[in-house]
């Protein structure tokens, strides 16, 4: 074998012994394959940011982007640059146990600024109707399982925003009679209820109050 022929080979096996070191290293890749994410990647968090244009958290959080509800919102937004939904779910969660342990006590005098006078009249007469029968309510709040926005209205005329709320409690709740038997309720047990509660407000006002303007469940 003469010397030019063996310094080829020499070369060429040099050559096959590189590519097969950086496959090794490099791996191979097939058409447009997306690129791997590091762990330390992942870390970062989401990308999701409050931004001029960009998605609004404190919507996205409580309704799905794109439906009537965000949209709503988005327009309380516009009309109230002061409205939060966030905040807005922190006061009916307190409103929700004022109003509720009000009614259950049978006293609404402290809660009449934020009830209609539509639930006032309902809620009064069930009230009424309890003291005729003799009947007394002994409750406690024990707390909230569930706390959710299930829809909001705005009319851009009149301004007039609408939340509806689910809530899940817990109560310690007895009922007596005149002789102070039970007749309904466990001493010993806890009742879970679910009441789904609309509030209103007409947005852009001095009036900051959110009022409780239809009951259900």
């Amino acid at each position: 074998m003469n010397s030019p022929l063996l310094q080829l080979l020499v070369l060429a096996a040099i050559a096959v012994f590189l590519i097969l070191r950086l496959r090794g290293v490099l791996g191979t890749r097939e058409g447009f394959e997306k690129p791997q994410v590091t762990q330390r990647s992942e870390r970062r968090g989401p990308a999701l940011e409050v931004i001029d244009g960009g998605p609004d958290l404190d919507i996205t959080d409580h309704a799905e982007e794109g439906s009537d509800t965000a949209q709503a919102l988005a327009d309380m937004k516009k009309a109230d640059n002061t409205f939060h939904v966030g905040e807005f779910l922190g006061g009916a969660k307190g409103a929700y146990e004022m109003i509720l342990m009000a009614f259950e006590k049978g006293d609404l005098s402290d809660v009449v600024p934020f009830i209609s006078e539509e639930v006032y009249e309902a809620f009064q007469s069930v009230i009424d109707e309890r003291e005729k029968q003799g009947l007394t309510v002994d409750a406690t709040f024990v707390g909230l399982s569930e706390l959710a926005l299930t829809e909001a209205t705005f009319d851009a005329d009149t301004k007039e925003a609408e939340m509806t709320v689910r809530f899940k409690s817990e109560l310690a709740y007895v009922v007596r009679d005149n002789a102070g038997d039970i007749v309904e309720g466990d001493p010993n047990g806890i009742k879970r209820q679910k009441d789904v509660w609309t509030f209103a407000r007409t947005m852009g006002t001095d009036d900051p109050n959110w009022r409780l303007v239809a009951t259900g469940e």
